[in-house]
């Protein structure tokens, strides 16, 4: 059940196997919900996949369209069952475009294989990265009170 204040939107569909390429029935495509937390925080909740091409784009213009209105994201990492370069770079790339235009983004709840990826590419370091969205955007809240 959706909480009454959230957008279901799916990532572009992806097209069949061929011959020359292993088949993806078993893999989700990336869908995303977008969801109004407290305080003007927007979650974004991801599930599946996000991979190079269509799901690391759809990402993207998700962030891209949300982000300068909502000023503060939390991405929901819960159900990314896998992501590959392509989809760590565009997390860097939107990561980069937030905190340059004054943005707040953190990511939340990464599985223990998506944490263990962001340690040993050193990106633990680099994102906001909380153990729940709670976490993560009372963590927003807090930094947004605190002097500067």
């Amino acid at each position: 059940m959706k909480p009454e204040n959230s957008v279901a939107i799916s990532g572009p569909s992806i097209a069949p196997a061929t011959d020359n390429e292993p088949s993806k029935k078993n893999e989700k495509k990336l869908q995303m919900t977008l969801e109004a937390g407290h305080a003007g925080t927007v979650v974004l909740r991801c599930q599946g996949r996000i991979m190079f091409r269509s799901e690391a784009r759809a990402l993207s213009s998700i962030v891209a369209e949300v982000l300068p209105s909502a000023r503060r994201m939390v991405v929901d990492l819960a159900e990314i069952d896998s992501i590959d370069s392509g989809g760590l770079g565009e997390l860097v790339l939107i990561h980069m475009w937030a905190e340059a235009a004054g943005y707040m983004m953190s990511f939340a709840s990464p599985q223990k294989s998506l944490r263990h990826l962001f340690e040993i590419t050193n990106l633990a370091s680099v994102f906001d990265i909380y153990a729940t969205v709670a976490e993560a955007m009372a963590a927003m809240v807090q930094e947004q009170i605190q002097p500067a």
